[in-house]
């Protein structure tokens, strides 16, 4: 396993950032983007399997997910893992060291990884002068409150079936509404990262998988699942999707 460490050069400028040609995020106001351009300290490239945040430890920086995957998780003392959620451009992570002093859990990236670097030390300018920007961080907090719900219900209440299929079409719809996908909708993700979100044995998994592949709804490559039917997932999870929805990013 490594670890990611900031680098503070700029390859993005903010007023050419790519995700604000998304639909799916709001548009910023000329007073917000210059003092994004001037909050943003740099960008971090990081492999796939690099760890960006390590549970238990303090760090300077917040950022951005500029492009490609990775997943929340937290680990017992004998190295058991559960994955939380997991985390795609757009997303803010590092909030939580600000408010508890050190990370509570740890982000891992799934793929290559681009990151736009911010300084903790400057959020609380962002929150004196800018409170539209402020509400976007509440807001974005308040949203991954109720992904998190969603999936402590899925994990308490669906059947091993009903998980898998919402856990897939849950990032599906999601990379779709942020464009990641080209002429195949591959999610790069391993049987393990579904057990170890669903609270599942690998046994278990493998076993729930392949009646979804055998229904025609995925088909697993190396590393990577493909989703064949999203919609026919979202009705094997008894789930009607996210909705459509314009939201923040920073």
């Amino acid at each position: 396993m490594t670890t990611a460490w900031p680098s503070h050069s700029f390859k993005t400028p903010c007023e050419r950032c790519p995700l604000r040609a998304n639909p799916s995020f709001r548009e910023f106001n000329s007073e917000e983007l210059d003092f994004v351009s001037r909050f943003k300290r740099g960008e971090l490239a990081v492999d796939a399997g690099a760890t960006i945040l390590v549970e238990g430890a303090h760090s300077a920086h917040l950022f951005t997910v500029l492009s490609g995957w990775g997943f929340r998780y937290k680990t017992l003392e004998d190295g058991r893992r559960q994955i939380l959620n997991y985390v795609m451009p757009g997303d803010l992570i590092g909030l939580q060291g600000t408010i508890a002093g050190e990370m509570q859990h740890s982000v891992e990236a799934l793929s290559p990884v681009s990151l736009c670097v911010f300084e903790r030390d400057k959020l609380m300018t962002l929150y004196n002068k800018h409170p539209s920007l402020a509400f976007d961080i509440t807001w974005i907090a308040a949203q991954e409150e109720r992904i998190l719900d969603e999936h402590l219900l899925s994990i308490g209440r669906r059947t091993a079936l009903e998980r898998a299929a919402y856990l897939i079409a849950f990032l599906f719809e999601r990379g779709k509404a942020l464009e990641l996908f080209n002429s195949h909708a591959s999610i790069p993700i391993t049987q393990q990262h579904v057990a170890d979100t669903l609270g599942l044995s690998i046994v278990h998994t493998n076993k729930t998988l392949k009646k979804l592949a055998n229904r025609n709804l995925i088909r697993w490559q190396e590393r990577t699942c493909e989703v064949l039917d999203g919609d026919g997932l979202m009705a094997a999870a008894g789930w009607e999707g996210p909705g459509k929805k314009v939201r923040p990013f920073i």
